[in-house]
């Protein structure tokens, strides 16, 4: 049968097959199917565990021999065969036939990298489908990462915050085994709270001299030498565009709903509230002067830049945007830096 990995679970809880084949270039997800298989096998008594490294030299005649000979030291055994090529050549008969016709008291373990159609049409991984289980592991999207985050988070018994996700996300870049280790890292800074953007903030920052926070204060303030200095020290101490992006957005979103509020006379706070900053009251006295929707237009721009949908450098597009926020530059539709 075909599964996935969340399937995995609840089918080794109600018998172990003869033959798993894992495949996929996730490396984490790929590992931790592999670990809940090699789990449930030792908990069923397989505890004599041989290892199979298969490339162009390897002698399929090893593990056919070892497939029909007893063990010396456990009655049950598991093969795991690692074949990052996912192409067995002349081994495929074998492996066809492992899954055919299982030895007894053998569990095989087949891992491999991705398979393309070709590949996953092969009559040994069909027989493997047939009469095994095969996992195919796919990569996270990058617009489903928040919802993994959110369901690892529950994992480790911790609450993740949709704009806390979203900011790991953007940061992660794909990365699941970073995503799982920044995670970790925040459950246990947050205990028995929330885990909040403003605590993935942090917890850069904790490490850097200059902070992305005081560079959004700076900026919107209006003070751009200060703003300019900061934006200087977080590129030399390699903080990620993208955290120096979400605060300064995360500053307007603050000012936008500021006016608002002004505007309509009302004091209300917005669905989008737990993504805004509270100005200061060097912000709110420049607040008529600025001009916003531009500003949020050439958020969107700088964006795009830092992953790679528009042409510029990411750099330079952060030093325009601190600069027009901070009324050092405003950019204009004439002046090229702003896609109206």
């Amino acid at each position: 049968m075909r599964l996935s990995a969340d399937q995995l679970p609840a089918a080794l809880a109600r018998t172990l097959a003869g033959i798993y084949l894992v495949s996929g270039d996730e490396p984490l997800l790929v590992g931790e199917a592999a670990d809940a298989i090699r789990a449930a096998a030792r908990a069923a008594g397989y505890a004599d565990r041989s290892v199979f490294f298969i490339d162009r030299s390897f002698a399929w005649d090893e593990l056919h021999h070892a497939s029909r000979s007893l063990s010396l030291f456990a009655g049950k055994r598991l093969f795991e065969l690692r074949m990052p090529s996912g192409k067995p050549d002349k081994g495929a008969p074998l492996l066809a036939e492992l899954a055919e016709q299982p030895p007894p008291d053998v569990v095989c373990l087949v891992v491999t990298d991705k398979l393309d159609k070709k590949a996953g049409d092969a009559p040994w991984v069909r027989a493997v489908e047939k009469h095994g289980v095969w996992l195919p592991i796919w990569p996270v999207d990058t617009g489903a990462l928040p919802a993994w985050l959110r369901a690892r988070a529950r994992q480790l018994h911790a609450e993740i915050e949709p704009a806390a996700a979203q900011l790991i996300a953007d940061r992660v870049e794909g990365n699941l085994l970073a995503a799982k280790q920044e995670l970790e890292k925040l459950s246990l800074l947050a205990g028995s709270e929330a885990i909040s953007a403003d605590l993935v903030l942090r917890s850069v920052g904790d490490s850097a001299r200059y902070d992305v926070f005081q560079l959004a204060e700076a900026a919107a303030a209006g003070d751009a030498a200060r703003a300019l200095r900061v934006l200087l020290g977080l590129k030399s101490e390699g903080v990620e565009p993208t955290l120096i992006l979400w605060a300064l957005v995360r500053e307007l979103r603050g000012l936008w709903q500021a006016r608002e509020r002004d505007r309509l006379r009302s004091q209300v706070r917005g669905s989008g509230w737990n993504l805004a900053a509270a100005p200061s009251a060097q912000a709110l006295s420049r607040l008529k002067k600025l001009p916003l929707a531009r500003l949020l237009r050439q958020a969107g721009h700088a964006d795009r830049v830092i992953k790679g949908l528009a042409t510029g450098d990411a750099w330079s597009a952060l030093t325009g945007l601190t600069g027009a926020l901070a009324g050092a530059l405003q950019a204009t539709p004439e002046s090229g830096r702003v896609a109206i």
